[in-house]
């Protein structure tokens, strides 16, 4: 490469030719120093070397900005970085990055959840799902109320959500004490509620982590979230069992039979005999069901949507109810549909003399159903909507008539246990 004595005179008379994008002139006292024409006229002090094999440049400066001797100083302290294997244009861009970490920082500092907590309920989303479903973002919604609206049941006002008082702090003054602080007033609230907030409340700071522009402040946040002194006050999860047992379906069923809402008992009824998730249930329509062919098209939280085959014995459940609107199930409710059919569930439990059972119960009392109807356990899986795994043995995708033959069989099952407690009354 050409090299010339740089002074102030030369460079101002240095040219980029217009047949090229860039022009060099180098520095005769210090090897690896040039300056840069552009055909623009543009001219900058630079430093170039070979470097593990590879040519590194890295601009100094404007030569406007940048006197001839300061150029050479820090074209020699360039020279020093190689010299001790640093590669100085990877140390320009981790400092530019970490000053542009810094204002970012600085600039969210004063965020407060509050600010960011719409931002997630519009944009945030499960992993591999396309957003929250409407169910869990409504809890969502309800944890950071405020309250102060009258009750749809009862007398009073509701009181504000457990994640509501964190609203008005900033995210990155949420810390360990803080944050255990805010449980324990929960927690004597309701701990089970508390809980749940808190579990919410970590997926909320895990989002903002993944978001650029809040990860700085965020980073120390979702840290404290899983510290050891909160994770140790968490209740320990209990795996629920419960389920109505094959000698306690008769006094069950004819206890469903006597609600007076034609609705809710065929939906209970439903449950049982499917196995079905309770939103999958509540929101089959009319024209969801092929009287036909005997089947069903059934929102589906894994594939959207699932066709399965329906037994006669449900078909003729079906039959016999009223058509009330678009829903099968009807309600009163905004939603049209059985919206929540926990108090009719706890009538027919204390009438047949049974324990608490859930509604997610009657899912397991399905799966009980079908172990002892003798049916593969994975056809069981498959029916219920369950995803295939190991724990489920025999799995492997079968045909809608190929279950036909299984859940008839649950059915007759469920008939003869039905047929037998009636004859023993």
């Amino acid at each position: 490469m050409p090299k010339d004595n740089l002074t102030k005179p030369r460079i101002n008379a240095f040219k980029c030719p217009d047949n090229r994008a860039q022009d060099f002139l180098w520095d005769l006292d210090v090897n690896g120093l040039g300056v840069r024409a552009t055909p623009r006229g543009k001219t900058a002090f630079v430093f170039q070397r070979q470097h593990n094999g590879r040519t590194v440049r890295i601009t100094i400066g404007g030569t406007d900005a940048w006197t001839i001797p300061d150029a050479r100083i820090k074209a020699r302290e360039l020279q020093r970085q190689l010299d001790q294997g640093e590669d100085p244009v990877a140390a320009k861009k981790a400092k530019i990055a970490t000053a542009a970490a810094e204002r970012v920082r600085l600039s969210t500092q004063g965020i407060t959840v509050g600010e960011v907590w719409p931002v997630y309920l519009a944009q945030g989303r499960p992993k591999g799902k396309d957003g929250f479903k409407p169910r869990y973002l409504q809890d969502l919604r309800l944890m950071a109320s405020p309250g102060g609206v009258a009750k749809k049941r009862g007398q009073g006002l509701t009181k504000a959500g457990p994640i509501y008082s964190l609203l008005s702090m900033t995210i990155a003054e949420l810390d360990e004490d803080r944050l255990l602080d805010w449980y324990r007033e929960q927690e004597t609230r309701g701990r089970a509620q508390a809980a749940r907030a808190l579990m919410m409340f970590r997926g909320f700071l895990r989002w903002c982590l993944a978001q650029p522009q809040y990860r700085a402040i965020a980073k120390c946040a979702q840290e404290s979230a899983k510290a050891p002194a909160l994770v140790g006050e968490l209740p320990a999860l209990k795996r629920r069992t419960d389920a109505i047992e094959q000698s306690q379906l008769a006094g069950w069923w004819a206890a469903v039979l006597q609600l007076p809402n034609p609705h809710i008992s065929a939906y209970l009824r439903a449950l049982a005999m499917t196995g079905l998730r309770r939103e999958s249930m509540a929101n089959l329509k009319w024209n969801e069901v092929d009287f036909r062919w005997k089947k069903a098209t059934f929102m589906d939280k894994v594939h959207g949507t699932r066709v399965i085959p329906l037994g006669d014995m449900l078909l003729k459940i079906l039959n016999s109810l009223p058509k009330i609107g678009e829903f099968v199930f009807a309600g009163r409710g905004k939603t049209g549909h059985v919206a929540d059919p926990r108090a009719s569930m706890r009538s027919t439990l204390a009438a047949a003399g049974l324990d608490h059972v859930s509604i997610h119960g009657l899912r397991r009392t399905f799966a009980l159903l079908a172990e002892e109807s003798g049916i593969p356990t994975g056809a069981a899986a498959q029916y219920m909507g369950q995803s295939p795994s190991g724990t489920h043995e025999g799995y492997k995708p079968r045909s809608i008539e190929q279950l036909r033959v299984y859940i008839l069989r649950v059915e007759a099952h469920l008939e003869q246990l039905v047929e037998q407690g009636a004859s023993h009354e």
